[in-house]
């Protein structure tokens, strides 16, 4: 190599590594820097210190805010006090979506209850517009009660949900064996309140008790630890100090990881797409026959 090819290769190297620095992201924790209100400001409340936002319900309207960046890939955190008392029909939702037709999402909804019965976390994974893929437990504590943190591990192998860091839900990658997987659009990170009642609660038997509004989802501190989408796909996708995500030790669940994760599955899941064959005809997606971690 000649002197003038060394110095294109160290100089297109630092431009990567450059760009690796920049496209990762630790978030300022300070909701009016870090989101944007596309959906009913005068319905979203927020401290001085822009660390803690609510987000209200009624008849006129329902409420949500969106990241200013999108991403590819890395974990985002936040903490969510759920509408108490009588919250049936209404979904509160956290979630990862990008902005196609045929768009990837991953999501937590949190579906409401009358008082007495428990609020139900679903999770869903939609690729290339495509979903189905829905699985619900009951919490372990009354989410209304105080703030707890929702997560979502996004990376190259897998993605996990996760409550106060217990991990609730894999998705792996298994594109290799024809499963669908999102890995190549970026996604923005959303929070929303809205009307369910067609089909949140009992299977939408269950109507809003409009003397109960407003209702009001307080959100609290959170992290986002991603990717900031640059246009190139590489810069995400490579392992770096930055991309900590990518990195072979989050390629699976630790050991006590799925400890937590078969306890979950054991004594709080109420329904899995991967269970339903009357659902699929007998003909369950790729990914159900497939390892979870």
């Amino acid at each position: 190599m000649n002197n003038f090819s060394t110095l294109i290769f160290f100089v297109t190297a630092f431009i990567y590594l450059f760009h690796i620095t920049l496209a990762s992201i630790v978030s300022t924790g300070d909701f009016n820097k870090d989101f944007i209100v596309p959906w009913s400001p005068n319905h979203v409340n927020t401290s001085a210190d822009g660390h803690t936002r609510s987000l209200i319900f009624d008849k006129e309207s329902g409420s949500g805010i969106a990241s200013n960046d999108t991403y590819l890939f890395g974990q985002f955190d936040m903490k969510i006090k759920l509408i108490p008392g009588n919250s049936a029909g209404t979904v509160v939702a956290f979630y990862l979506t990008s902005y196609q037709p045929n768009r990837d999402e991953v999501d937590f909804e949190f579906l409401g209850n009358v008082p007495g019965k428990p609020y139900t976390l679903q999770t869903n994974v939609y690729v290339d517009g495509l979903d189905d893929r829905e699985q619900r437990i009951n919490l372990w504590f009354d989410p209304t009660q105080d703030f707890h943190t929702y997560s979502i591990l996004w990376n190259l192998h897998q993605i996990v949900f996760m409550v106060d860091r217990v991990p609730i839900r894999t998705y792996r990658n298994h594109a290799d064996k024809g499963a669908k997987y999102p890995r190549w659009q970026p996604m923005a990170l959303q929070i929303s309140i809205w009307n369910g009642e067609s089909w949140a609660t009992d299977g939408g038997k269950t109507k809003i008790d409009w003397s109960k509004a407003p209702f009001v989802a307080s959100l609290g501190n959170y992290t986002i630890d991603a990717c900031v989408w640059k246009g190139n796909a590489r810069f995400c996708r490579g392992e770096s100090e930055n991309n900590w995500w990518n990195k072979e030790k989050f390629s699976t669940l630790t050991w006590t990881q799925r400890r937590l994760f078969k306890w979950v599955r054991k004594y709080h899941l109420t329904y899995d797409y991967c269970m339903d064959n009357q659902r699929f005809q007998n003909n369950l997606p790729i990914e159900c026959s497939l390892p979870k971690y």
